[in-house]
């Protein structure tokens, strides 16, 4: 698998900044579920226009990325990373801890605009917006 794009990425997108083809060229995409769950929290976030927008975006990217599920073997690497990032104190957010194991389960990258806690995980393909 090539990389899977984060939700600050995505919405750096969605906004315009840059688009979804550029983020990683020459490499396949995904996204993990974690972030098109976090996609459809800051969409039921809005109302109105904006809510609508968001919605068409979130379900054009559906069309575009797979999101790949977590699995065992996700759960196991999980449950690895965090215990390494514990021991050495420093933890990152709990849903970026599963979007990076589900990147090194799958040999993936991430694409973010957060590189300095993805950064912190061993084993991490990082690739800054």
């Amino acid at each position: 698998m090539g990389v899977l794009i984060d939700t600050g990425a995505l919405i750096e997108v969605e906004r315009g900044a840059v688009r979804l083809e550029e983020l990683s060229p020459a490499e396949s995409q995904a996204m993990s579920a974690i972030t098109f769950s976090e996609l459809l929290q800051g969409m039921h976030r809005l109302r109105g226009e904006r809510h609508l927008r968001s919605r068409a975006f979130v379900e054009g990217l559906l069309s575009r990325l797979e999101a790949i599920p977590i699995t065992e073997t996700v759960a196991r690497v999980h449950a690895d990373l965090w215990a390494v990032l514990r021991r050495r104190g420093e933890m990152i957010g709990a849903h970026d801890l599963w979007i990076a194991a589900t990147a090194v389960a799958h040999d993936a990258g991430v694409v973010t605009t957060d590189v300095r806690d993805f950064g912190r995980v061993p084993g991490l393909r990082v690739l800054g917006v």
